[in-house]
């Protein structure tokens, strides 16, 4: 199941963060290692926001995905999402329950 993750970093957390000479990597590390299709950094709110798209094979995988982030100090938020072709037959679910 497609997931988008939202992990909130406050302002004076994500300044010590960006400090550590190994923040980039562990960055990265994170991407490969949870298979992220997408990975974008902004500013939501005033706050450092990181947004990965994920591919979890289980639900049970959640906390795996989430920890590292809730261990940064983030406020962690997950999102299933859909692409167009889960959309399409959904909707074609959807209607012929009617």
């Amino acid at each position: 199941m497609r997931f988008v993750i939202r992990a909130i970093i406050p302002t004076e957390t994500g300044n010590k963060m960006v400090k550590d000479p190994n923040f980039i990597s562990n960055m990265e590390n994170y991407i490969k290692a949870n298979k992220a299709e997408a990975a974008y950094f902004l500013e939501l709110n005033g706050d450092r926001t990181a947004v990965f798209v994920l591919d979890l094979p289980s639900v049970d995988m959640i906390p795996a995905v989430a920890e590292p982030l809730f261990m940064l100090g983030a406020k962690v938020e997950l999102h299933p999402a859909m692409t167009i072709d889960d959309l399409k037959k959904g909707i074609a679910l959807a209607i012929g329950k009617q």
